[in-house]
């Protein structure tokens, strides 16, 4: 088993790692940036050291640097959590040409899955059925313009390299076709160094459901089922949900869509946790990508499984098998569990914001689960993903659920950075989602959000006022409501 382990990443990912790690008695190692110095994550781990200065690229980018890290640290593994290098083969391979062990599936199933044009092909020729889409030797202007009138419109430019949403775009005449080319190759260059793009049929009013499975050395395989993932910003998740509405008690789709991804994932190798992309129309799914890391919403599968994803990750990596429990198919979900991503950003137009955190309160109780990567005092920049925390509740319908994701909700307090937690109450109370009948257009359906109405006085003052017993103001029930611009004389008024 590992013996010190280095996390090489940042953000709520990190720290919960890192927490995994310590119950298994592993030595945790973390890097920062100079920047990113005091970040949250370091003081998660055991021992922090330092990238240096300069910008991602230079730093939570840098093989070369990582690797130093985890020389200095002494670790003998290395968890690449999601983002960054996690699905770079070549920093896959360096960690295993350093001697140390990789917590990820091996680098040739990386390279097959990380090229979407390569992974449709292999998709194709294990039966896995995909989006139609053009073909992969058509990379021209001319061929992708002839592949295009094939295939009809709307269709999605798609990134080779790419993945999660990132340089997609979606085009609905011939005429736009040419400029939209041109930007999407922008984009993926910038996004991945890698400026082939394809096309896809757009296919309309779907759902987008994935499976996630499990490998181990042996061969072993197998699916843990599903996560609803059609909540969508700008192709991005916000919310997550377990099992899916769109599958309901259709257990021979829910059986057909695991097996179509073990065979996925059987198609390249696959070792470790993995997570299989579908589109679903009606009772036909279609393979989109494949994952070749852990999901940002992998604690939803965690809590109706009663599993630790990343413990099992750990124990594969070390030469285990996948556990007993989860091949002979006695595991089965319980309950009903959602995630709803908070993040650093306009809940309106979506754009990242920044600030310094100065309130940060957690909801807590029966069901709910925070996996945080921020405190009171970070700072949050625009130089990474907006992420701060996932929110995850669990209860035993998808009725209780929604009414405890609320009650958190309200209950979570941010101050000094403005959030999507606006956007989050708003997809909660919507019909659409209630009722589970919704696709990947929900968001964009949604009624345009009101301004937030201004917390008073009162609401301020509790915020900020110490805990219990920390001495401090204090107001008794039924006096008069603190007014906090003359209970705290250091505010002042401005934005």
């Amino acid at each position: 088993m590992t013996r010190r382990l280095l996390i090489a990443n940042r953000g709520e990912i990190a720290v919960r790692v890192a927490r995994t790690a310590r119950e298994m008695g592993i030595a945790t190692a973390g890097v920062y940036a100079e920047s990113d110095a005091g970040a949250f994550h370091t003081r998660s781990v055991d021992r922090a050291v330092s990238l240096g200065p300069g910008s991602p690229s230079q730093t939570y980018l840098s093989i070369e640097r990582l690797l130093a890290a985890a020389r200095e640290s002494g670790s003998d593994a290395v968890h690449p959590g999601y983002g960054f290098l996690s699905e770079n083969a070549d920093f896959a391979r360096a960690v295993v040409e350093a001697g140390l062990t990789w917590v990820g599936p091996p680098p040739a199933a990386i390279v097959a899955m990380g090229d979407k044009l390569r992974a449709r092909a292999a998709m194709e020729k294990a039966g896995v059925p995909v989006v139609p889409g053009s073909r992969r030797d058509a990379v021209s202007d001319a061929e992708l313009l002839e592949e295009a009138r094939r295939l009809g419109f709307p269709l999605l430019i798609k990134a080779s390299a790419g993945g999660g949403g990132k340089g997609m775009s979606r085009v609905a005449r011939v005429e736009e076709l040419p400029s939209a080319l041109a930007e999407g190759r922008r984009l993926s260059e910038a996004a991945f160094g890698d400026g082939t793009v394809y096309l896809e049929r757009l296919l309309e009013g779907c759902r987008h459901v994935e499976i996630q499975v499990f490998g181990d050395g042996a061969g072993n395989l197998v699916s843990l089922f599903e996560r609803e993932c059609s909540v969508q910003r700008r192709h991005q998740k916000i919310l997550e949900e377990t099992p899916s509405p769109a599958l309901g008690g259709d257990g021979a789709l829910r059986h057909a869509m695991g097996e179509a991804a073990v065979a996925a994932a059987r198609a390249v190798g696959y070792v470790g946790a993995g997570t299989v992309e579908f589109l679903v129309e009606g009772s036909r799914f279609y393979f989109l990508e494949m994952n070749t890391r852990l999901q940002v919403e992998h604690p939803i599968t965690e809590e109706t499984l009663g599993c630790d994803l990343v413990r099992a990750q750990l124990e594969v990596a070390a030469g285990a098998p996948v556990p007993a429990s989860w091949k002979d198919g006695s595991l089965r979900p319980r309950g009903h569990a959602i995630e709803l991503r908070l993040y650093a950003e306009d809940p309106v137009e979506f754009l990242p914001r920044s600030g310094g955190i100065l309130v940060y309160r957690e909801p807590s109780g029966p069901g709910i689960r925070v996996d945080s990567g921020v405190g009171e005092g970070s700072v949050v920049g625009v130089d990474y993903d907006p992420l701060l925390a996932k929110l995850v509740v669990s209860a035993a319908t998808r009725e209780a659920a929604i009414a405890r994701a609320r009650r958190a909700l309200e209950e979570w307090i941010v101050l000094g950075v403005e959030t999507n937690a606006r956007l989050l109450r708003a997809v909660l109370a919507s019909d659409a989602f209630v009722s589970g009948r919704y696709d990947t257009d929900l968001i964009a359906r949604l009624p345009p959000l009101s301004e937030p109405e201004p917390p008073d006085g009162a609401w301020i003052a509790a915020a900020f006022a110490p805990s219990p017993g920390a001495g401090g103001m204090s107001r008794e029930a039924g006096s008069e409501a603190l007014d906090p611009w003359a209970a705290y004389p250091s505010w002042r008024a401005g934005a």
